[in-house]
């Protein structure tokens, strides 16, 4: 085994329906075969240090151990323990030469085989010490570097693991006539209607045709507070029925839905290969021929020039190879991908490309695009005026909103949304064509109509506030009491409240944003200056988005697009990263880099954010990693012995799984930061 399958160890592939019998992977028996050998090779150290010269004359009890035959049993014990505790080692030695990439396991292997050999000959009657304690133990503390680092390994590779298991085993299959009969997932087909009770996992994609309930989605998209479903709603599968029971018409199984589409875009992330990983392998690979290099010339060095002997030697060499173990270095980059993909994939952030991932640590621009990322995409009320003399703001938008509500036009449905209250009885509604709306309401004629009505009755009305929100782009619309002009609302595109904390926290982070959109040019101005973003591009055609992003990338700086991921196509994938926002559950957006699940910008700010973390934590890890062998190869190698400073190898065995160790809690310690 070496480090370089951990990435494979970390993309293991799983079906959604099949978690519950999952028998042990090929991680889980490495794992479990490093704990049983660790545990039999310190069982064998026991009788190994009983009877090590070293040791007994340390303890005082040189005289009281010793009886004949005594090197001979040491012998024995020590070549079990070299050949059942060091086999891992001994194996991964050939599978490295054989692959041409010496790694740690040719360090270990060459440094527990020449202690080994060196010894065994010592006891057929070489003059020298053996170094049978110091084999044993630093077996031991290899063994037991590499079981906690793979307990770590796998703590922060278990995404998809966690991810199959949201999936409930069974799902309650409804009949024609109503009746619920309990069937296994493979059994489910698109159109088929289940019903999920409270507090039970929806069982595959679909649509609500019955019921209300809340249902938890926190697992799949971060959404932190269950969302309410009612008829017509789509529910995920894996998420979690709250209060009510659901009927549910299901719409995608198996591959098709969302969780096995985020399992498999996990998967292919942790599988994929980036810069900052490919970094770290050439560093191990450099770091594994020097340690060779620096054993070599640290045996031949004590050899011939300091008379202290060739065990005293050897024992140099050996400690140089171990401590020099590219472990925490293979580990710096590949433990923190791990973590960081299983955080996005947590949060609704899910990462296509890991390149990309990494170039958005780097992002000096975002483009959004307007409709249904900065704006909710519907029209709403943005301004309520009211003029002299008549009903309050609050009683002006109920008038109007309880005629609008008899009226079909997206105008009239943006007032009616908006009403207060309850809606006051209409009598005589009727549309005026062209114009607006009317009918009777407590007993007087109201009015909900154009500037061209005014006009076309010469009312005259002049009010510096309406041409100010006509401006801005906004649709104005009057309220007539008994033919008097009360108030005036004026209608947009209502912009997402998400939108200007987003905008905020990345002028914050140092992020220019702008926008795009084929909006006018009075829209676009209104929307850029309320969100306080930095440029905007206005009435841009569908095929014109893409050069617009050339024109900003044109300026020297590293773009990001984000957009709906299907008009912004061409865009997305011309930025030098691609972000699909609000894909819900239809995460297979081939353009994009990376899909944000919800349509709020501010899991924009999150990704940029956890791209830094994500570097930084790569940096600090490649950084102790390195810095780490810088100061303790000399040190292995003897160059303090003048002033007592001696490193065994088993010390520095302990000390470089304690590297190891440093770099896996380091990982861990990543977190997302939302915005």
């Amino acid at each position: 085994m070496d480090h370089r399958t951990h990435s494979g160890h970390m993309g293991m592939g799983h079906e959604v329906a099949a978690h519950e019998a999952r028998p042990a992977g090929p991680h889980d028996r490495m794992i479990g075969d490093f704990k049983k050998r660790f545990w039999v090779s310190l069982i064998a150290t026991v009788p190994i240090l009983g009877l090590s010269p070293v040791i007994q004359k340390f303890l005082g009890l040189d005289g009281v151990l010793r009886f004949p035959g005594d090197l001979q049993a040491l012998f024995v014990l020590s070549t079990f323990v070299f050949a059942y505790g060091g086999y891992p080692f001994l194996k991964g030695i050939v599978a490295e030469i054989r692959a041409k990439r010496p790694g740690m396991m040719t360090l270990v292997a060459l440094a527990i085989t020449t202690a080994y050999v060196y010894s065994g000959a010592v006891v057929l009657g070489l003059a020298g010490e053996v170094f049978f304690w110091e084999l044993a133990t630093l077996i031991d503390i290899m063994l037991l570097g590499h079981w906690l680092e793979m307990r770590s390994v796998q703590g922060a590779s278990r995404a998809l693991e966690e991810m199959a298991r949201l999936m409930p085993s069974e799902a309650h299959l409804l009949g024609p006539d109503g009746s619920a009969r309990d069937v296994s997932l493979q059994e489910l087909r698109a159109g088929d209607r289940v019903l999920v009770k409270p507090g039970e996992k929806v069982p595959a994609d679909g649509d609500v045709i019955a019921g209300e309930s809340s249902v938890n989605e926190a697992m799949l998209t971060g959404e932190s507070r269950p969302v309410p479903k009612g008829r017509g709603a789509k529910v995920i599968a894996g998420s979690v029925n709250g209060e009510g029971s659901l009927s549910v018409e299901i719409r995608k199984t198996g591959r098709d839905s969302y969780l096995a589409q985020v399992i498999e875009l996990v998967r292919q992330a942790q599988e994929s290969r980036s810069r900052t990983q490919d970094l770290s392998n050439r560093a191990a690979l450099w770091l594994t021929l020097i340690a060779i290099g620096v054993g070599s010339l640290t045996l031949i060095a004590w050899l011939a020039f300091s008379g202290k002997g060739l065990a005293f030697a050897l024992e140099r060499m050996v400690a140089v190879m171990v401590i020099t173990c590219p472990h925490a270095l293979g580990l710096a980059v590949p433990l923190v991908v791990a973590v960081s993909i299983a955080i996005s994939a947590r949060n609704g952030l899910l990462i296509r490309d890991r390149v990309a991932f990494e170039r958005a640590r780097n992002i000096q621009a975002i483009i959004f695009d307007k409709t249904g990322t900065l704006t909710e995409g519907r029209f709403g009320i943005t301004d309520t005026l009211v003029f002299g003399g008549g009903p309050d703001a609050s009683e002006v938008l109920r008038y109007a909103a309880s005629v609008e509500a008899h009226s079909e036009h997206p105008i009239a449905k943006g007032i009616a949304a908006a009403a207060p209250g309850d809606l006051y009885p209409v009598e005589g509604f009727r549309a005026i064509p062209g114009k607006g709306a009317e009918g009777r309401v407590n007993g007087r004629e109201v009015k909900v109509v154009g500037p061209g009505y005014l006009r076309e009755q010469r009312i005259d009305l002049a009010d510096d506030r309406i041409e100010g929100l006509s401006a801005q782009g906004k649709t104005v619309v009057f309220v007539l009491l008994d033919g008097r002009p009360v108030g005036a609302l004026a209608l947009a595109d209502i912009i997402r409240p998400e939108s200007k904390p987003a905008i905020a926290r990345l002028k914050a982070m140092g992020i220019q944003c702008l926008m795009l959109t084929g909006d006018n040019r009075l829209v676009a101005k209104w929307v850029a200056e309320e969100l306080g973003l930095d440029d905007y591009f206005a009435e841009v055609l569908p095929r014109e988005k893409a050069e617009k992003v050339k024109e900003v990338q044109a300026r020297g700086l590293v773009v990001a697009m984000t957009g709906d991921g299907v008009n912004d196509a061409p865009a997305l994938a011309q930025a030098d990263v691609g972000i699909a926002i609000g894909a819900g559950t239809d995460v297979a957006v081939e353009t994009a880099d990376i899909i944000l699940v919800k349509s709020d910008p501010r899991d924009a700010v999150a990704i940029v954010g956890l791209a830094r973390a994500t570097y930084r934590k790569m940096v600090q890890n490649l950084a102790w990693a390195t810095g780490y062998n810088a100061f303790a190869i000399p040190l292995a190698a003897g160059v303090l012995h003048g002033y007592g400073v001696v490193l065994s190898p088993a010390l520095g065995a302990v000390l470089m799984s304690l590297s190891t160790v440093i770099v896996a809690v380091n990982a861990r310690l990543l977190r997302l930061e939302k915005g």
